[in-house]
C-alpha cells in the first residue's frame, strides 16, 4: 500500500536522529545556514502544494515550480519497439534528472525507472519511478537483486552512469568515470543503449568546493549538501537535451571490456 503521508524536509529532526548527542551542541546559526542552503522553506511549500501528484505528473510540477524550459533535439531517435537503457551525463544534480524523467516518461507513458540514490525515495511523488541505490546501508545485500529486477522489467531504465554530478578538472566540466553496470545489464537483458547529452552547469562555487574537499581528503561528499542551492540557482533557465541514435546491445562485444565500452559511450554523449 502506498504511503501518501506528506514528507517534509526537517533539518532539526535529521540532526537529532543522525547525531542525537551532538545535535544539542550545534550552534543555531549553523542549523539556520543548513536550512537556508537546502531551501527547506521553499521546498516544503512545493511539497505541500504538489502533494498527491506522482510519477510524470510530479516531475511536471517540479519543472514548473523551477520555471524550467526544455529544448529536446533528436526525439525521432527514441525507439518505438524494444526496451532501452537511457544514459546521460549528469551536469546539474537537479533539473537534469527531473527533465529526463519527464521527457522520457511522457514519451513512454510512464514506463520508466530511474536508478537513483535511495534518499530520493523520501519524495513520495518520485518514488514510483525509482529503483533505490544504497550500497552501504541495510539494502546493500539487496542491491544486485533490485538492479536485476529493474532491468528484467518492462520499464525503460534511466541512468547517470557517473553516479556523481559532473566535476571541473583542469578547467573542463565533465562527468567522472562512468560505471559499467549499464553495459553489462543492457547486454544481459538485450536492451538498446540510448546516449543523451544534457547541456548545463553548476556554479563555480560548487566546483571549487568539490575540488577543495577532494584535496583535503574529506570522504563525505560535502558538495552534495549544496545541490538544492544549485537547483535554485539554475531556476528560470532553458536547457537543451540531445538524444543520440540507439546503440544495439550486440555492439558491446568482446573487442572491449565492459568498462572500456562504458567510457566509449560516455565519449559519444559528449560528441552529441
Amino acid at each position: 500500500m502506498a504511503d501518501d503521508s506528506l514528507f517534509l524536509i526537517d533539518i532539526d529532526r535529521i540532526l537529532r536522529e543522525k547525531a542525537p548527542e551532538k545535535s544539542k551542541r550545534i550552534p543555531k546559526f549553523v542549523v539556520s545556514y543548513l536550512k537556508r542552503i537546502v531551501h527547506q522553506e521553499e521546498l516544503n511549500t512545493f511539497l505541500r502544494e504538489s502533494h498527491g501528484k506522482t510519477g510524470v505528473d510530479f516531475l511536471k510540477a517540479s519543472l514548473d515550480f523551477l520555471d524550467t524550459k526544455l529544448v529536446v533535439k533528436g526525439e525521432e531517435n527514441l525507439p518505438a519497439d524494444g526496451l532501452c537503457t537511457f544514459v546521460s551525463n549528469h551536469p546539474l544534480g537537479g533539473q537534469d534528472g527531473l527533465a529526463l524523467g519527464y521527457v522520457l516518461g511522457t514519451h513512454y507513458e510512464g514506463k520508466v525507472k530511474y536508478l537513483v540514490n535511495d534518499l530520493l525515495m523520501n519524495l513520495h511523488g518520485l518514488a514510483p519511478l525509482c529503483i533505490p541505490i544504497n550500497k552501504t546501508g541495510r539494502q546493500a545485500k539487496d542491491f544486485p537483486a533490485m538492479v536485476k529486477a529493474g532491468f528484467e522489467s518492462d520499464n525503460h531504465i534511466i541512468m547517470f552512469p557517473a553516479g556523481l554530478c559532473s566535476r571541473r578538472q583542469k578547467g573542463i566540466i565533465r562527468d567522472l568515470e562512468w560505471k559499467k553496470t549499464f553495459i553489462t545489464k543492457s547486454v544481459e537483458t538485450r536492451r538498446y543503449v540510448v546516449p543523451i547529452h544534457f547541456e548545463g552547469r553548476n556554479s563555480n562555487f560548487f566546483y571549487n568546493l568539490a575540488n577543495l574537499s577532494k584535496r583535503l581528503g574529506i570522504k563525505f561528499n560535502i558538495a552534495m549538501l549544496y545541490l538544492a542551492d544549485e537547483m535554485f540557482k539554475n531556476a528560470h533557465k532553458t536547457f537543451t537535451i540531445t538524444i543520440g541514435k540507439p546503440i544495439p546491445w550486440q555492439t558491446f562485444d568482446k573487442s572491449k571490456s565492459a568498462g572500456e565500452w562504458a567510457q566509449h559511450v560516455k565519449e559519444m554523449v559528449y560528441q552529441l
